[in-house]
């Protein structure tokens, strides 16, 4: 159970009008694979689930008092093989790069999490990434002892991709090295999911 599932509140289903999948660029309708191996689209519209992401912290909130970071996941794996996930930021720090984790729960200790992608922020602190991923059914498995365990990934959350990137709201050297980025050292997680996805597991 990843992220959409189990959320019915927050699922747009068969969105009317093309001007709701301006986000997703040519994403207007679902495909479908013909007899001689080409997509062809169905003109249906794809599931669409829409969250948000929230400060990490209190105090991460008040250095970051206009941000909005806002998700969209248009659920097409079963048609396209991936699902897309358009993640926009406002509101942010200015010229910041931020990666962005599948995870088993929103917060420290986190469990398992995946690495999807990163956001990069402009001048005026807006920034936008869209990724090619399975989102909805998305889960980690690993073997602990002789056993395959499953850890499903229904959350998201957001990193500072520098050490220093959290440098202006927490002070210099303040905020602790975490490995979340490809090179093994980033900041503070910034973003995550609790409060928007409540029926996926929390701490």
């Amino acid at each position: 159970m990843g992220i959409g599932k189990g959320l019915a509140l927050l699922t747009v289903g068969a969105v009317a009008g093309a001007a709701a999948f301006v986000g997703f660029g040519a994403v207007t309708g679902d495909v479908a694979l013909d007899k001689v191996g080409e997509y062809t689209s169905t003109g249906k519209k794809p599931e669409l689930v829409k969250f948000k992401l929230a400060p990490s912290s209190e105090q991460l909130a008040k250095c970051l008092p206009k941000v909005k970071v806002d998700v969209s996941v248009a659920l097409e794996t079963d048609v396209k093989g991936f699902d897309v996930v358009d993640v926009s930021v406002t509101g942010g720090p200015a010229n910041t790069a931020f990666t962005v984790f599948l995870l088993e729960v929103p917060a420290a200790p986190f469990g398992a999490a995946e690495y999807i992608g990163d956001v990069f922020t402009d001048k005026y602190g807006k920034g936008r990434t869209e990724l090619r991923v399975i989102a909805e059914e998305a889960f980690s498995s690993t073997l602990v002892g002789k056993e395959r365990v499953r850890k499903e990934l229904g959350h998201m959350g957001m990193w500072f991709a520098e050490p220093t990137g959290d440098d202006f709201c927490l002070g210099a050297g303040q905020g602790a090295v975490t490995p979340f980025d490809g090179d093994n050292e980033a900041g503070v997680q910034v973003f995550n999911s609790a409060p928007s996805l409540p029926k996926a597991p929390l701490p």
